[in-house]
């Protein structure tokens, strides 16, 4: 058997390192004020992170999902802005030092140079990096840090910024409009196939942070893009929060494929909201895997607009010692013969639990609508935990659904039969855990579905033997 050399530590290390913006610990107005004016935003920006704070304070935490651990959440004692005051350069050698180092230990430069069409590193609250191929650049595709979308494409931006997730749809999609700062803005004009693929990468650097980046992403009729985005934090003893809300809308016929690889370490809390609107003929596709944080909660959605769009999730959540993966997906159908499918599978190891929350939603008045819902979980000690809530509405009698579930262990007899074979119990569970979920991991690019896997033969490593 091949041994796979794996670096456990790869994301857990940090830089000392000093920030010309620091808005201090603790939300109120004055920190909206603070990031603001440091960020240089007209006037209307502010006053909807205004609306975003009143909302965010009016709201209760949910007293469903994972509401205990919610309560550990101290948002006094979170910083909700840190940068060191640079634009995003678009030349590495420019980019700063320790920032610099940070993502050259990480291999973003090499991705960059293998296989994508473009790249963004978000250090803390700010991009400190961006670029497109110049060819990409030549067709018109935009793609740079949201901050620099709202200054140089505000009517494109403006257009579409909160209209598919609105500040008030949940408390932690008002603290995002609060607070947000970096994350992604991409246009593709009609007709444009972007082959390879876009990527951007975030990094929290900073002990008792809060990252609330904002990506909006619009696929003009007929065009295509793929978006990937990976993140890592080290760990702390204290709590780091990451709440971003991401935009994705395609226009008629367009397509739009999301795939994100996260690696928290065990102190984040990571609460996102995703959603796509998909118009007429158009198709998105979320590809989800969560591994590592505290607690998860995300449930990437579509909202099926036009006449034979298409939505699909399809997810992996590893949860391990003290961990709560509570992931899902929506798909929300309003138009005739739309088409939606979500594939979620979950590993739960150790006391880790894993739960799938998901809501499927057709009315009455349409026509020749699909859905399938398919969730799998594997369990691997017999402390560990996973539960499936899944809430689909269906109406009127010319609408087609199907849901299947399914709960398992890992076999003893097949990890007899590999160990019989010369593996130890841990290689012998790790192959085992891959075959579960290897019809999913040929949906990633050859290079996240490596990394997929040696992460999580990593996150088994001593939770079995």
């Amino acid at each position: 058997m091949t041994t796979i050399d794996i670096d456990t530590e790869k994301g857990n290390f940090r830089y000392d390192t000093d920030y010309a913006y620091d808005a201090g610990v603790g939300l109120g107005p004055r920190t909206i004020e603070y990031i603001t004016q440091a960020k240089g935003e007209d006037a209307w920006i502010a006053a909807f992170r205004q609306k975003g704070l009143e909302l965010f304070l009016q709201k209760p935490l949910p007293t469903h999902w994972a509401s205990e651990d919610l309560k550990n959440i101290d948002f006094n004692v979170i910083r909700y802005y840190l940068s060191q005051g640079q634009r995003p350069s678009r030349n590495w050698e420019d980019v700063p030092e320790k920032v610099k180092e940070t993502f050259e230990r990480l291999g973003i430069p090499q991705q960059e140079r293998a296989f994508l069409a473009g790249v963004e590193a978000q250090f803390d609250s700010e991009a400190a990096y961006s670029r497109i191929k110049d060819d990409l650049q030549k067709q018109g595709v935009i793609f740079m840090g949201s901050t620099e979308g709202l200054m140089e494409h505000p009517e494109l931006f403006k257009k579409y910024f909160g209209k598919v997730i609105p500040s008030g749809d949940n408390k932690f999609s008002a603290l995002n409009s609060a607070c947000f700062s970096g994350g992604s803005f991409i246009y593709v004009p009609p007709g444009v196939k972007v082959k390879q693929p876009l990527q951007a990468y975030f990094r929290i650097n900073a002990e008792n942070f809060g990252q609330f980046e904002r990506t909006l992403i619009i696929a003009d009729e007929g065009s295509e893009v793929t978006y990937m985005e990976g993140c890592t934090a080290p760990k702390f003893e204290t709590t780091t929060l990451h709440s971003a809300v991401v935009e994705l809308v395609a226009l008629k016929g367009a397509k739009i494929q999301y795939i994100t690889v996260q690696n928290w370490s065990n102190n984040v809390f990571n609460l996102v909201t995703k959603r796509a609107m998909a118009y007429e003929e158009a198709e998105v596709r979320w590809i989800d895997c969560n591994i590592g944080s505290r607690l998860t909660m995300k449930y990437p959605g579509v909202l099926l607009k036009g006449r034979k769009a298409r939505g699909e999730v399809l997810s992996i959540a590893l949860a391990g010692q003290g961990q709560h993966q509570d992931t899902g997906a929506k798909m929300i159908h309003l138009a005739d013969e739309t088409t939606s499918n979500i594939i979620s599978k979950s590993i739960s190891m150790l006391d880790g639990r894993a739960t799938y929350r998901g809501r499927v939603s057709i009315p009455s008045h349409l026509k020749h609508c699909k859905n399938n819902t398919q969730c799998d979980a594997l369990l691997i000690n017999t402390n560990s935990r996973t539960d499936t809530y899944p809430a689909i509405t269906v109406r009127g009698n010319q609408n087609c659904v199907q849901h299947e579930a399914s709960v398992s262990k890992v076999s003893a007899e097949q990890i007899f039969y590999m160990r019989q074979r010369g593996l130890s119990e841990a290689e012998a569970t790790s192959l085992s855990v891959n075959g579960f979920i290897n019809d999913l991991t040929r949906a990633f690019p050859m290079e996240y579905s490596v990394e997929l896997k040696r992460l999580i033969e990593l996150e088994l490593q001593g939770s079995v033997g």
